[in-house]
């Protein structure tokens, strides 16, 4: 035991005598029911992690370090998710290269010293070499940072999304969704991010509020009259394939059933009816493209309208005039439009608009919310491509039904978080778009072979035997064909794209786990018990998880399911990358220690923000401090475990009831941990410290001194120990470095694998007894106080008024008092009735 003890050095020293002793190594002989699993979230790898990584990560890994205590054998493995688009901009960014598949692959490449502002492009082969070399630096990054935390996780259980393990689950996961139909490939209307020049499913939709502006134009029936319409996309005007209005709008009824023709561009369209157009938005009729937003694609897809194309995979105006638009004056206008961006496509046609007299006024500005991908800087669009879906619930009634089911199946931690799942699959438009037009991803398991004019069949697509997975059809050849037979009619082609992110990430319980690849460890761990995560991603990543598991294995992929909540600044907005206002941790856990840092985190509410607060980062290490220098007291003052197993020594009333009080501590901390309330568990604990430091520790410390005689000091010492054992091991899944330490001074083992503390029985323990002592001690210590006397200065008398009740307590501890707060005379009486009164004579 340390002369001086402190918390500086603590990381270091334990961390490394953790990983010596294997003290969290997984015993995977342990049976299912012995193991508490846990699919822990494998952070994106793609810089840096920050502060709301370590308040989220610090609650998993005090439930982990509880369940141990309690004889479970934690299954508490690390993923890196470093594949997808966060690790392209990464790499583009830090390296200066940008990926082009045409570019053949270099063996010498060496990306450029200092990146300028033109990206260089490369190989494929070469962008993926790149993003596996960044990654690689930034998981080493990540591991340590996660050590100095305290992460009770076991490091030879490692994985990342687009190792070969994750890449071969992916891939069958994916095989045998398409092999019970559940995977399709569909030629459909797609959102789509221009800059990535990708598909973005619904999930990573965000809704920005932009500046916009409504235009007023006129369409022009055959008999001259004309129809006005406002829209805020003009230069759609060329893609427009319909007029719409409510079928009960009175003002445009007769026209239900005609044509009119397109301004500029002289193309006849049908107006028709659909109950999703608004009467009150506008002019109460729209003109349909195709497309510009989602509601477009409804009723082009329920109305049968046809499809003409103008936007390119690049955000720009395409070429070829769409199939329709066949006036020469049209074609001429169309003309001016090919190549543009749709910014500049815009001032054009508003300017063709005005010239041809069809613009009605000038444009009324608005600000109205837009789709963006959650990673873009630019609007979607919505483009006709051909994508790989995975049936989701978003088109299947029954499906859907199915999978809410699941949800009530659930345990949410707090309970409240199922609505957002609720919401969210009740609220799904379409199936779960899982190809992406990206590199650094797992590839799609398919081939297509090629028609004699070269042309693919996608309704044929040939695929690998499991046993061959993980493969990549960019660079392999198809079952049964040659390579020199790779884009040559009778020939095959590989599908060019990847799975999105979400699609291997929905796999990590299976990753983790072992699926296929380790069948005994998967049997011990899977179904999980422990899902935690962030509440913004209960849509992508718990409902994603929950999708795969219901379709391979019919049933839910964990039993509970623990939602942080954010981390936000002191304007209550949420920290993150994006917004600019993030902080990392590891200067933190130096200033004011992991344990202090951990504190700041358990203190939050399940599922609640938290103020990012460096004052509650403070009041963790001074906690700490306190338990390190109350630690060394009790040892210092000849307690040992050996008293700490003799509850029998404990003979005196005021000890009988400190036991007593802290049973019912034990008790609430830990039917805290067992509802997975770290917050009030942590309460629980720091409740029964602070009052054992403050009033039972000065209370008994002269007779535990050995004062007053032997049976008393062992009384004394025995309590002293068996509480500081109790309360070192409710702290320990919350302060585990500080814990460690204090609990190596004087018990064998480390703390993490001790007992959780049981459930004490304290026969004639009465909590008022303590409660009177405390009162009493108090009442001593405000009068020294108001008279500014030092805490140790003599008091000549003190007299207590109260109910027989609390007179009979207050002599059962009056030696203690007395003792505690240098106190001569003392008198007792006692007052039918009387509220505890005490009167200090200096």
């Amino acid at each position: 035991m340390p002369e001086k003890p402190t918390l500086d050095g603590l990381e270091a020293k334990w961390v490394r005598v953790w990983e010596e002793q294997g003290t969290y190594r997984f015993d995977r002989s342990r049976t299912r029911e012995e193991i508490f699993s846990i699919d822990t979230p494998p952070p994106t790898v793609s810089g840096s992690l920050h502060i709301g990584h370590a308040f989220s990560y610090t609650h998993t890994d005090a439930i982990a370090r509880f369940q141990r205590m309690r004889g479970r054998e934690v299954f508490y493995p690390m993923g890196w998710d470093d594949n997808g688009l966060p690790t392209e901009r990464r790499v583009q960014n830090y390296f200066g290269v940008r990926c082009d598949p045409s570019v053949p692959y270099d063996p010498d490449f060496t990306p450029p010293e200092k990146p300028g502002k033109q990206q260089v492009p490369v190989s494929r082969g070469n962008f993926i070499e790149l993003c596996q070399r960044l990654t690689a630096e930034d998981e080493k990054a990540f591991e340590e940072l996660w050590r100095h935390l305290g992460l009770s996780v076991d490091w030879s259980m490692t994985y990342a999304t687009i190792d070969a393990n994750s890449r071969a689950a992916a891939q069958r996961a994916f095989l045998r969704n398409l092999a019970r139909g559940e995977a399709y490939l569909s030629e459909a209307p797609t959102l789509w991010d221009v800059t990535f020049r990708t598909a973005v499913a619904q999930a990573e939709l965000e809704d920005r509020e932009r500046p916009g502006a409504y235009h007023h134009l006129t369409f022009h029936a055959p008999d001259g009259a004309t129809v006005e319409i406002a829209t805020t996309r003009p230069e759609l005007l060329p893609a427009c394939v319909a007029l719409v209005a409510h079928p009960d709008d009175e003002r445009y009824r007769p026209l239900f059933g005609s044509t009119v023709r397109t301004p500029v561009f002289g193309v006849d369209v049908p107006v028709v009816a659909h109950r999703l157009a608004d009467p009150e938005k506008g002019t109460g009729i729209a003109m349909v493209c195709t497309f510009g937003d989602t509601t477009d694609v409804v009723w082009w897809r329920e109305l049968a309208l046809e499809t003409r194309s103008v936007l390119g995979f690049d955000g720009r105006i395409l070429a070829e005039p769409p199939r329709g638009l066949t006036d020469p004056a049209g074609l001429e206008a169309y003309a001016q439009l090919a190549g543009l961006t749709v910014h500049s496509a815009k001032a054009k046609v508003v300017e063709l608009l005005r010239a041809s007299g069809d613009l009605l006024g000038e444009p009324r500005q608005i600000s109205h919310p837009v789709k963006f991908f959650e990673k873009g800087d630019k609007p979607l669009e919505i483009v006709t491509t051909r994508q790989w879906y995975i049936r989701n619930g978003g088109r299947d009634a029954a499906l859907r039904e199915r999978l809410l089911e699941r949800g009530r199946e659930l345990q949410w931690h707090p309970e409240y978080m199922r609505h957002r799942y609720e919401s969210w699959v009740g609220g799904l438009a379409g199936d779960w778009l899982i190809s992406r037009q990206r590199f650094f991803g797992v590839p799609i398991p398919v081939w297509y072979p090629l028609d004699e004019n070269g042309d693919p069949r996608h309704d044929a697509p040939i695929v690998p035997d499991e046993a061959s997975l993980p493969v990549d059809p960019s660079s392999e050849a198809a079952p049964g064909y040659t390579g020199a037979q790779r884009d040559v009619p009778g020939g095959f082609t590989g599908d060019p794209d990847i799975m999105d992110t979400w699609a291997t990430s929905s796999l990590t319980p299976q990753i983790a786990g072992g699926w296929e690849r380790d069948p005994d460890l998967f049997a011990r761990v899977f179904p999980m018990d422990l899902r935690p995560q962030a509440h913004e991603i209960i849509r992508t990543w718990l409902f994603s998880t929950v999708v795969r598991a219901h379709q391979e294995f019919g049933t839910l992929p964990w039993r509970h399911a623990t939602i942080s909540g954010w981390i936000v600044d002191p304007d209550r907005k949420k920290m993150s990358k994006s917004v600019g206002n993030v902080v990392t941790p590891m200067d933190l856990l130096v200033k004011y220690s992991s344990d202090g840092v951990r504190y700041w985190a358990a203190s939050a509410r399940p599922g609640a923000d938290t103020a990012f607060d460096e004052g509650q980062m403070k009041v963790g290490r001074r906690l700490a401090t306190k338990l390190l220098n109350a630690s060394r007291f009790v040892l210092g003052i000849g307690a040992t475990a050996a008293h700490a197993a003799a509850p029998e020594a404990v003979t005196e009333p005021l000890d009988r009831a400190l036991l007593a009080r802290l049973a019912r501590a034990v008790d609430a901390v830990t039917a805290a941990f067992e509802a997975f309330d770290y917050g009030k568990a942590l309460a629980a604990a720091e409740e029964f410290f602070w009052l054992f430091c403050d009033d039972y520790v000065e209370l008994v410390k002269s007779r535990a001194y050995g004062e007053h005689g032997d049976t008393g000091a062992e009384s004394a010492r025995a309590t002293l120990a068996i509480a500081l054992s109790a309360v070192q091991r409710l702290f320990a899944p919350v302060l585990p470095y500080t814990t460690e330490e204090t609990w190596s001074w004087w018990q064998d083992g480390s703390v993490h694998r001790a007992a959780w503390p049981a459930p004490l029985i304290v026969e004639d323990g009465d909590e008022r007894v303590l409660d009177t002592a405390t009162a009493l001690i108090a009442a001593v210590r405000k009068a020294k106080s108001e008279q500014k006397l030092s805490m140790r200065a003599e008091v000549a008398s003190v007299r207590i008024t109260a109910d027989g009740e609390t007179i009979a307590a207050a002599r059962l501890v009056l030696s203690d008092v007395r003792n505690a707060g240098s106190i001569g005379e003392a008198a007792l009486e006692a007052v039918s009735g009387a509220e505890l009164d005490v009167k200090v004579s200096v």
